[in-house]
């Protein structure tokens, strides 16, 4: 199974918080025909996407230790974001030229 597949049937490993969206993401999601859900629900798992291995490590310590948590999704030509603040008050999808 994939690491997509299997992120789906996960329990969440944090809380979200209020999740947002940017205009430019939602849009160009659409285009590809892709879910902003897809992203959260891999990023809730700890799919962290397209990262290198010291930035998952990261991430992982992140969910205990209440950093940021950072994932980055290639889709086609495209990158996408997901960045749920230390404070678990908030997820954003963006692209990167949004930030």
């Amino acid at each position: 199974m994939s690491n997509q597949a299997t992120a789906q049937h996960k329990a969440p490993l944090f809380s979200m918080g209020q999740v947002v969206a940017t205009p430019a993401a939602l849009e160009r999601l659409t285009e590809l025909n892709t879910e902003a859900s897809e992203l959260l629900q891999r990023h809730l798992a700890g799919d962290w996407g397209d990262l290198h291995d010291d930035d998952c490590a990261r991430n992982d310590a992140a969910v205990h230790n209440g950093s940021r948590i950072f994932s980055s999704y290639d889709i086609e030509d495209d990158k996408f974001w997901v960045i749920t603040e230390a404070d678990r008050s908030v997820t954003t999808v963006l692209t990167p030229l949004d930030y």
